[in-house]
């Protein structure tokens, strides 16, 4: 697979990742290098990492707790701290290896640290590899409000190696899977239709999709790389979704979502809502729901639920003068961006999943 361009970085696949990282490295003198890492990437992602990394510079591993819940300032302040309290400089290197909470703090402590530093992204989930790889938005979430702060920002250099998809779970792959199907859904039906039957892929055919979803991402991001227009069809699904998200992670009476699952949640709202505003089939629109249903099952949200969450739509990054922008469907492929819905079709979207 060709090495993918990206604004002012690359992004290596498989073979290609670990020759250009140890050429990088080494024509570009660092003082030392600092490793990023959380509890459960330190354990499985970061022996294979060392064994593929050449440089006689000085390492220091830095570990930060897994989960979510620590994608806060706090974390970064205890990042920022160890940097200096390991004489880290203006020449050192952060490489951060991990899901998307690692990378996307990474990425804004080594944007912040010393006014920026050098930094790599090595995404070791399938939600980071064909999101966080691409785009440079870096950053944590404020509370339980999801990123909330950040900078945009790009690595050097992005290495995307489908081995440590071999250490994650079930649900991580999944919660990867429904940015991929939301690439489908904003681009066009050759992509879409790929994902009909997941039973029929091989490993090859998952390192082909990857590739395309990145190769998706980057040919928006390329067009709107501050988010003023076509970037925003990204967040597809996400104006509910991110909500959903934020409200099970502060509510101690729900088990938390990991990002996908609440994202496929907002992907159905998102079809109902267009079918009722945008000309989106209804007929399609149950087919995805039914489709979803049997790749994320069915979360429960009560009633109750509902005004709370609708509440945190007002934390999403798309809105502007006051108005809560919802990106909608026209057709598979043909996305509608700052579309305003009123709360009676937010609630009818709700009671919709549930049915």
């Amino acid at each position: 697979m060709d090495s993918i361009t990206a604004n002012n970085g690359i992004i290596h696949f498989n073979n290609a990742c670990y020759p250009s990282l140890n050429k990088h490295v080494k024509n570009n003198n660092f003082s030392k290098i600092f490793i990023l890492v959380d509890t459960n990437t330190h354990k499985l992602c970061l022996p294979y990492f060392l064994e593929k990394l050449e440089t006689d510079v000085a390492l220091e591993i830095i570990e930060i707790e897994h989960g979510e819940i620590n994608k806060t300032i706090d974390t970064c302040v205890g990042v920022w701290n160890t940097l200096s309290d390991l004489d880290g400089d203006r020449k050192s290197l952060l490489i951060s290896v991990g899901g998307g909470v690692v990378t996307d703090l990474g990425g804004f402590v080594a944007s912040t640290f010393k006014r920026g530093i050098a930094y790599i992204n090595v995404p070791t989930t399938l939600l980071s590899m064909v999101d966080a790889s691409v785009g440079g938005k870096t950053g944590v979430d404020l509370g339980h409000l999801k990123n909330q702060v950040g900078v945009i920002s790009t690595p050097d250099i992005v290495l995307i190696d489908t081995q440590y998809l071999n250490s994650l779970p079930t649900n991580e792959m999944r919660s990867g899977l429904a940015e991929m199907l939301k690439h489908g859904l904003i681009t066009g039906k050759s992509y879409w239709n790929k994902f009909t039957d997941l039973a029929s892929l091989s490993l090859d055919d998952l390192d082909v999709l990857i590739y395309e979803s990145v190769l998706i991402k980057k040919n928006v991001v390329d067009k709107d790389p501050r988010e003023n227009g076509l970037r925003k069809t990204l967040n597809f699904g996400h104006t509910l979704g991110h909500a959903i998200e934020s409200y099970f992670l502060s509510n101690d009476n729900k088990t938390t979502l990991l990002h996908g699952e609440a994202i496929a949640i907002g992907m159905v709202q998102a079809c109902f809502l267009s079918s009722k505003l945008a000309g989106f089939p209804m007929e399609t629109t149950n087919t995805i729901k039914n489709l979803f249903a049997n790749y994320y099952g069915k979360v429960e949200i009560k009633k109750e639920d509902h005004n709370p969450i609708m509440e945190l739509l007002k934390y999403d990054k798309k809105n502007n003068h006051g108005n809560i922008n919802f990106v909608l469907l026209k057709s598979i492929g043909e996305a509608k961006i700052d579309c305003i819905v009123e709360n009676e079709l937010i609630i009818e979207s709700f009671e919709y999943y549930a049915k």
